[in-house]
């Protein structure tokens, strides 16, 4: 990979010493998450595992990490209008918990079938929930509408380059802790967590292979990773509801290219089956989007046989009454 020395590709919008500036704000403010190992994990992959548990950071998920930094960014003025973001339910939930640290007042448009401990904890931060139909409705022309109407900042939930910044402190973090890895599997919606962990794991883990895994059901990164054209999926019908994405952004779809090695999918019955064993292996409750990566490791999606390998649990915001009843 050509780079300049602190890491940075000039023709693309994020560099590694983004992601160290975002590591030094969110120093204090962002959970220094854990990182578990499993010897039975081991045994069945062959494989030295490493899970980065983002499912115990602020807000139950790794957008705390972008959502804060992105608003920590914002001038003086931007701040005191305020700031609109929309989301299934963890990037709502980060931009309101943000907000209320930073005292910045939130609104966030949600689907109106958003599991509702999301949307409660949303509300239970402080933010404005402005619902709206997942099948009719497009909810960034609504976030853009009410942003232009309001005067206040749109905060996007993976586009934007100190979100994707702030994202990859996961991987900063996880690196620290394990030295070099081979492997880093990374859920993906529209690639803010994937390519801010692979711009970091570029740098700190060099001739890693990162790889995207998201749902079967919305494989738009994965389309559009293999023909080098962006692709898109309309509402992808998935239980991984934060992966629920159409396509991947104009920031986010360059960084792909560059830095991530492959994109892979899991099904949702393989993602019920991941969820279920790390609940009852690591005694930690991970949600559908969350299990992801793990889902591509314990479902053989990949032979890491004799590596080490990192997995980024991105979040733990799980309607537990509803997995319930789906397994």
């Amino acid at each position: 990979m050509k780079s300049d020395d602190d890491g940075r590709t000039p023709s693309l919008a994020v560099s590694y010493a983004d992601v160290q500036a975002a590591a030094r704000l969110l120093e204090g403010k962002a959970h220094r998450t854990p990182v578990l190992t499993s010897r039975t994990v081991d045994g069945r992959t062959g494989a030295r595992v490493f899970f980065k548990c983002e499912n115990l950071q602020r807000g139950g998920a790794f957008k705390f990490r972008g959502a804060y930094n992105a608003m920590a960014n914002l001038g003086a003025d931007e701040k005191l209008r305020g700031v609109v973001a929309y989301s299934s339910g963890n990037h709502a939930q980060a931009v309101a918990l943000a907000g209320s640290m930073l005292g910045i007042s939130a609104t966030i448009v949600m689907p109106s079938d958003a599991p509702q401990v999301k949307v409660d904890a949303t509300r239970g931060y402080g933010a404005e929930v402005v619902p709206y139909d997942r099948a009719r409705d497009d909810r960034a022309a609504i976030a853009a509408k009410l942003a232009h109407e309001r005067g206040v900042t749109l905060i996007p939930p993976f586009d934007h380059q100190h979100i994707v910044a702030g994202q990859g402190t996961a991987a900063y973090e996880l690196f620290e802790e394990t030295g070099p890895l081979d492997v880093l599997l990374v859920p993906c919606g529209g690639g803010g967590l994937l390519t801010g962990c692979a711009i970091a794991a570029a740098v700190l883990s060099p001739g890693i292979r990162t790889i995207g895994v998201e749902p079967a059901a919305g494989d738009d990164v994965r389309r559009s990773f293999h023909s080098g054209v962006i692709q898109s999926v309309h509402n992808p019908d998935t239980i991984a509801d934060g992966a629920r994405t159409s396509a991947p952004g104009a920031i986010t779809f360059p960084l792909i290219m560059h830095y991530v090695a492959d994109v892979l999918t899991v099904d949702d019955s393989e993602l019920l089956r991941t969820m279920w064993y790390l609940w009852e292996r690591l005694k930690i409750i991970v949600e559908p989007t969350g299990a992801l990566g793990a889902a591509a490791l314990l479902e053989n999606k990949l032979d890491v046989r004799g590596g080490r390998v990192g997995v980024i649990l991105s979040g733990g915001n799980a309607d537990l009454k509803h997995l319930a009843r789906l397994l």
